[in-house]
């Protein structure tokens, strides 16, 4: 079973790899995270101007790379001279460990096959994205180790019977919550997850409500972006499932600690 489904498992999912450690979205991020014995990783989409999926988070190049412009107005080729690593610092500026490494923007495929057999939350950013990872999934027969999910719903929904599971977007978990707060257990929805973060618009969200609710129809809630062992065993408390986090060591070791090893 995709780990990712499983409401009883408490998956430790990379945030963009080792986010913490090494620069995100990248494949040597990425490495880091299955060194490290992650149960998952999570890492966003965008395209190429050549119409190539891309590991990318921002719609512009400028925060984790030494290039400028949008992702979007670089084909592959392009995309592959961009040193990914450029910005990346661990001590506030005082060092740039992985510049000049040759550390490039990668694609699907290439994180693909850099995680080889381990389960992925596929975040989609674009609704560029939404037909070519109907196609890619298939292409890599991946469907029974991923999530897709993504905040908005013209993006995700349109991929509802593709075959694969899905992450509630914002709008699906928002109408989620009046069960939860009427103490009532949901209905079946047409997604398998809830990917959330701890607070929404500054109001924390009641994960013992939603994970009661939910509870019913087996739905595992994971969250992001969780750094602290303390705030994960608050969460686990509450019914959460899974932790993406940015410094997956620190969560894993807490997990480990509370629950034992996950054997993979």
């Amino acid at each position: 079973m995709n780990i990712l489904l499983d409401p009883t498992a408490h998956p430790v999912i990379g945030h963009r790899g080792n986010r913490a450690h090494a620069p995100e979205n990248t494949l040597e991020s990425l490495r880091q995270a299955v060194a490290l014995g992650v149960d998952a990783v999570e890492f966003d989409l965008r395209v190429s101007r050549d119409g190539v999926l891309v590991v990318m988070h921002d719609p512009t190049l400028e925060r984790t790379t030494d290039a400028t412009g949008p992702v979007s107005a670089r084909t592959v080729a392009e995309l592959r001279s961009v040193d990914a690593g450029a910005k990346f610092t661990a001590d506030g500026g005082k060092s740039f460990p992985y510049q000049g490494r040759r550390i490039h923007v990668p694609t699907f495929d290439e994180a693909v096959e850099t995680v080889r057999d381990m389960p992925m939350i596929i975040e989609l950013k674009i609704s560029a994205t939404t037909e070519l990872i109907r196609a890619a999934v298939k292409r890599h027969n991946i469907a029974h180790r991923v999530v897709v999910a993504g905040f908005d719903s013209k993006v995700v929904h349109p991929l509802q019977g593709a075959g694969f599971p899905l992450g509630a977007t914002t709008n699906d978990s928002v109408g989620l919550l009046p069960a939860a707060f009427l103490g009532r257990s949901a209905t079946a929805q047409l997604f398998q997850t809830v990917n959330i973060p701890p607070t929404w618009n500054g109001f924390p969200v009641p994960f013992r409500l939603l994970s009661r609710s939910l509870r019913g129809i087996g739905m595992p809630i994971h969250v992001w972006t969780i750094n602290s062992a303390r705030e994960a065993e608050r969460l686990w408390d509450a019914g959460v499932c899974g932790i993406i986090s940015d410094d997956p060591a620190t969560i894993k070791r807490a997990r480990d600690l509370r629950w034992g090893a996950v054997r993979r």
